[in-house]
């Protein structure tokens, strides 16, 4: 049922998202949300990580090689975060248009990067042990 109140309705920011097509199914709208909500907190974990690291560079002395680490992971979550809201938007655009949803872009760049930072502290840590 359309009134007059409905025509008066601001319209939701951003624009670029809801101002095409129609409105989805709320379930997928929420879904995505939540979706996008973990990302952040996958990003934030990162961050605090990255802080912890460096706190605990400075009380243990030590080597620099954690505060790489760290500032590594503080960016990463900083970018994860960004990458969150861009997916959001992504998805909930596909969603308005009744368009296939889009895959995923910050996922595998978290892989690729969790994966290197895997082979990278298997080095470091074989080259500790082998310094003793």
């Amino acid at each position: 049922m359309n009134s007059a109140a409905d025509d008066d309705t601001p319209m939701r920011r951003p624009r670029s998202v809801y101002g095409v097509g129609a409105e989805p199914d709320v379930r997928f709208s929420l879904a995505n949300e939540r979706t996008a909500l973990a990302w952040v907190r996958t990003g934030l974990s990162l961050v605090a990580g990255g802080v912890a690291l460096t706190t605990l560079a400075v009380i243990a002395d030590l080597p620099i090689v954690v505060d790489i680490i760290a500032v590594i992971a503080c960016a990463g979550g900083g970018a994860l975060a960004a990458s969150a809201l861009f997916s959001w938007r992504r998805v909930e655009r596909a969603l308005r248009l009744n368009r296939p949803l889009p895959s995923p872009a910050a996922l595998p760049w978290l892989v690729s990067g969790v994966f290197l930072l895997a082979l990278f502290f298997a080095a470091y840590a074989i080259y500790e042990l082998t310094r003793r």
